[in-house]
């Protein structure tokens, strides 16, 4: 196991260490999830998104034909841009 030390700021805020986000694949925008056990302990967990709501962002394009892969891309792009608002 190993442990890793962060401050909290004022804003209560604090840095994810960057072997911990490489570790979880965090990317900018990404939202985390803080477990509270019986233990007094947090669990960070990366909140993953459920197939059909990513299949969702796609629904807007669909059309008679398959959808490219830049089309697919410029979906889950604005959708990752409104959820950071």
């Amino acid at each position: 196991m190993n442990a890793f030390v962060s401050t909290v700021t004022q804003k209560g805020q604090v840095t994810i260490p960057k072997s911990v986000r490489d570790n979880l694949h965090l990317v900018t925008g990404d939202k985390i999830e803080f477990v509270l056990n019986d233990r007094g302990e947090v669990v960070i967990k990366p909140v993953t998104r459920k197939v059909a709501e990513v299949a969702g962002l796609l629904s807007k394009y669909k059309k008679s034909h398959p959808i490219s892969i830049e089309a697919m891309d410029q979906a889950v792009a604005e959708y990752i841009r409104n959820e950071a608002l």
